[in-house]
């Protein structure tokens, strides 16, 4: 049985396999900013700031789809590289039913639960309509959400990763063209822009079953699952630091969202609302990156070929370090242009982002590097390290410098809060580099 993970990698090679995860994460990233930059220029910037502090929510459901994809992707195609197919197509099957009944439950969540939720996540009484109206459209497709990572996760472990690519900028064409049309052309405000994205949703998570359930010669498809409760914890624990990197975003955002409420109000919450689409947009390529090599790693670490896992390391090293330096040269160059798409150079926003972002994209010269070592370490089933890396990378470093930069810095130490966070975490990450090199011989 053929499967691209398989073949031997050079540099170009690497890059050509991983290249499709690459964009179809970048479009992910736009296409979720699609939502800011409608909203903010015709609905309000005030509905901008409700869109993040609702996100935490959203960002667990995100958690926990994307422990499962990778923790599930990891341990799948070690099974694979063992030569388990059989095993492998079962534990793919109850990783997607598990995910599917996650989806329901969070649904039942926001049916029930949304008006409490807002008020905890900090919501003003201004940001009350908004802040409803965006998350109770959304949790209502929360089985759709879960679905799309799932699939486009496993998409490359079957190695299709061009399909994964395919119908993610399907979704964010019809995202973007929805958005247009609820938010433009048939004013719903935000509750349009929550249909674009559940709409942007759906697509994957559709083409997704019919592909898995039709294509019964591919290396991955649906079997009856078989529940294997500690293969299933495992598969948890593996994925575990992928799910404390999205939960610790939820946290940070909402220690974000408190604090600039604090010094500088509504107007706060928006230019660090925008600074945070930005950062998912410009690192979308590191994300996309690490989730397109983990399958090799995978696959490898199960067939013990530490040639090609000396190779891939390497390789990742080289690349991540290089292109660190162009996605930190394009972020400072072109802060203002990207600001702009989200609100007037006029308004207080513009200001308050524009001089806040140079100090925040100096984080781009580390975070690549760190998302790269999370994202092996869960590939090489080893838990533990990657969720060491990004407990720390995203919640123990950043909420130590988030209390203490802006006490004595003010406002600019909100701002550089990520940038010490990253470069701490960078010093963890060449630790473990150093022990692996020396278990693996790199």
């Amino acid at each position: 049985m053929n499967n691209q993970i398989a073949k031997k990698f050079d540099t170009l090679s690497l890059l050509k396999f991983t290249l499709p995860s690459m964009i179809m994460m970048l479009f992910m990233a736009l296409y979720q900013m699609v939502d800011a930059v409608f909203v903010s220029n015709f609905v309000s910037e005030t509905a901008l700031s409700a869109l993040n502090i609702v996100y935490p929510l959203i960002s667990f459901i995100i958690a926990v789809a994307v422990m499962l994809a990778t923790g599930g992707s990891a341990v799948i195609a070690k099974k694979m590289g063992e030569g388990e197919h059989a095993l492998a197509r079962q534990l793919f099957s109850m990783v997607v039913l598990i995910g599917v009944l996650f989806g329901i439950a969070m649904t039942l969540v926001g049916i029930f639960f949304t008006r409490p939720l807002i008020h905890l996540m900090g919501s003003t009484l201004a940001l009350d309509p908004y802040c409803y109206d965006y998350l109770y459209t959304l949790m209502l497709f929360s089985p759709f959400a879960v679905l799309q990572l799932l699939f486009q996760t496993f998409f490359i472990t079957a190695g299709k990763p061009h399909l994964g690519l395919v119908v993610t900028v399907l979704a964010g064409i019809a995202n973007i063209f929805f958005d247009f049309l609820f938010i433009v052309v048939i004013p719903l405000g935000v509750k349009g822009a929550a249909y674009g994205t559940a709409i942007g949703y759906c697509i994957p998570a559709i083409f997704g079953l019919i592909f898995f359930s039709l294509d019964r010669n591919g290396s991955l498809r649906f079997v009856k699952p078989t529940f294997d409760a500690p293969v299933l914890a495992h598969i948890c624990a593996n994925g575990s630091s992928e799910m404390v990197t999205n939960l610790s975003n939820a946290v940070t955002t909402l220690f974000f969202n408190l604090t600039m409420l604090h010094y500088l109000g509504e107007a706060g919450v928006a230019s660090i609302t925008i600074a945070l689409y930005a950062q998912w947009f410009l690192t979308s390529i590191y994300f996309g990156f690490a989730s397109g090599v983990a399958p090799v790693f995978s696959y490898n670490h199960g067939c013990e070929n530490h040639e090609q896992l000396h190779r891939i390391f390497n390789i990742s090293i080289r690349f991540v370090a290089i292109s660190a330096v162009g996605v930190v040269l394009f972020a400072l160059l072109a802060c203002d242009m990207l600001i702009s798409i989200f609100v007037s150079p006029s308004s207080e926003v513009f200001s308050i982002t524009s001089s806040g972002f140079k100090l925040f994209a100096t984080s781009f010269l580390f975070v690549g590097t760190n998302i790269f070592s999370s994202g092996m370490f869960t590939a090489l089933s080893n838990g533990k390290v990657s969720a060491i890396i990004s407990f720390l990378r995203t919640f123990v470093f950043l909420l130590l410098s988030m209390f203490l930069l802006p006490l004595v810095m003010g406002v600019n130490g909100i701002w550089l809060t990520v940038p010490v966070a990253e470069l701490l975490t960078l010093g963890v990450s060449i630790f473990y580099f150093i022990r692996l090199r020396k278990v693996y011989h790199y």
